[in-house]
């Protein structure tokens, strides 16, 4: 898997592991540096070559959940704590938290459950809460719940006195593997996916599986989205995994170690370019096309699910990635076949091709007005920056309505 610092339009030559040949870079980067080290009389400084850029996020994975937030929280120490949760969340998961004596002793926020209160309005609510509160620097925001939860929450606690402190405690797949790592923090604004935001990473992720069995099918399959784009990212062993795991009647033992390599993948990309200027771009595999559905369904009121997007935005960048750069037929054909089998179809017309065309040059990752991509060479094999015509993307919504 390609985790380096790729510069624009970086092509690894075939058969050299992208992660080799980065690390022999910093080795090169490093040794420079230790030699100045030692004309300074600083020989003692020691500068591991695999060692990231960047601390990497703390990730805990919960055997007792309320013994271990309650351990964290007492670390942090803060004067006040709430807990931010949305409808759902507050009825299905917050009473597995009720032996915890920070949730116990915290003021609780509750927002509208799914990405349609993902807004400027329910931000402003939880703001009034930490200021009506007593809310202040030194306080902390325990945020529950699926990937809208922690997107918002992490933006109100970034932003709130100019920043507080706050922990992510994922309950759906989606944010386990997702949202709530790697710091990117915000709300949806103009009709536009995640449109304001900044780059925030939590004090920790708590992770507990035990939140999956809450789920039904649709949120189980939409953070599984996110899982099958982290296997194509990283290897062909991976990605073989993960299209024979039975979505349909999922074995929880073998899930829960899934998501833990899932979870990896990213946060060894987050550590190494936490604020997207080079490899993270990475994890936009698929999303560019999804972001332009998930638009789409915000503008005619319809509800989509984070991870059915990916999924469909998946189909098509590998399709791109076929036709533009070789990626093997019969693996892009597998990958699709299973995202078909368990996610259907997106429902869109020729008719509002222009439209979805339009949300893309609007997408955050473009530069200069052209739309940019991340695509794949082959499995494990990343392509960062890449550009397609309006023609190349009519053509993609073609094979995603008709030929996929």
């Amino acid at each position: 898997m390609n985790r380096g610092r790729a510069p624009s339009g970086l092509k690894v030559p075939h058969g050299l592991s992208p992660l080799i040949l980065l690390r022999s870079l910093y080795l090169l980067r490093t040794s420079a540096i230790q030699a100045s080290l030692i004309a300074l009389g600083l020989a003692s400084v020691l500068i591991s070559p695999f060692s990231f850029p960047y601390p990497m996020q703390q990730i805990i994975y919960a055997q007792n959940l309320c013994d271990e937030l309650d351990s964290l929280v007492a670390q942090i120490a803060p004067d006040r704590v709430f807990v931010l949760t949305d409808t759902t969340t507050q009825e299905c998961c917050l009473p597995l938290l009720k032996s915890s004596v920070a949730v116990s002793n915290a003021q609780h926020i509750t927002i509208g459950s799914t990405d349609a209160s993902k807004t400027l309005e329910s931000l402003a609510t939880v703001w009034e809460a930490l200021g009506n509160g007593g809310g202040s620097r030194h306080s902390l925001l325990l945020c529950l719940g699926g990937g809208m939860v922690t997107d918002l929450g992490g933006f109100a606690a970034a932003t709130f006195k100019r920043g507080i402190p706050f922990i992510n405690i994922p309950t759906t797949l989606l944010a386990m593997v997702d949202a709530a790592v790697g710091g990117k923090t915000g709300i949806n604004f103009n009709g536009l996916k995640n449109e304001i935001g900044v780059f925030r990473e939590a004090e920790a992720v708590i992770i507990d599986t035990q939140f999956l069995r809450t789920l039904d099918a649709p949120n189980l399959r939409s953070g599984y989205a996110e899982m099958l784009k982290h296997s194509l990212l990283d290897g062909v062993e991976m990605w073989a995994t993960h299209l024979n795991f039975e979505l349909s009647q999922p074995d929880y033992s073998l899930l829960q170690d899934l998501v833990r390599q899932s979870i990896d993948v990213k946060r060894r990309i987050v550590a190494e370019d936490p604020t997207e200027k080079g490899i993270r771009k990475a994890l936009n595999l698929g999303h560019t096309t999804a972001h332009a559905f998930e638009s789409l369904a915000l503008h005619e009121n319809r509800v989509l699910l984070h991870g059915y997007a990916v999924a469909w935005g998946l189909a098509g960048e590998l399709y791109l990635s076929a036709t533009k750069l070789g990626f093997p037929t019969d693996r892009m054909r597998q990958t699709v076949q299973y995202i078909n089998e368990h996610y259907g179809k997106f429902d869109f017309t020729c008719k509002q091709y222009e439209q979805l065309y339009d949300y893309m040059t609007h997408d955050k990752k473009n530069v200069g007005g052209v739309i940019n991509f991340t695509l794949l060479n082959n499995v494990g094999d990343i392509c960062l920056n890449q550009h397609a015509t309006k023609d190349e993307l009519f053509d993609m919504f073609d094979f995603l309505r008709e030929g996929a």
